[in-house]
């Protein structure tokens, strides 16, 4: 099995987006709109600490802090246009 890309960059955009670069070249702009003040994302209410998320460099998780991550692999499938299944 093929091994996913990693993340080199991740940066906030305005509007709940961010904007990520993969070690493949793959490059855009993924909207988390939808999750906002939804459990753990209520702390992107706050649009600063939206602004702090960080390549997690142990794991290559998208982070916000210790307990607020998401999966680079689902970002990538995102930017990407397919699902795990695919």
């Amino acid at each position: 099995m093929n091994e996913m890309p990693r993340p080199l960059q991740v940066r906030a955009l305005p509007d709940y987006h961010i904007w990520l670069a993969y070690d493949d070249g793959t490059q855009g702009e993924v909207s988390l709109s939808h999750l906002v003040g939804k459990g753990v994302f209520n702390v992107w209410e706050t649009q600063v600490n939206f602004q702090s998320v960080y390549i997690d460099k142990e794991t290559d998780a998208i982070a916000w802090n210790e307990t607020l991550e998401l999966c680079p692999n689902a970002l990538y499938l995102n930017l990407k246009g397919l699902s795990f299944e695919q």
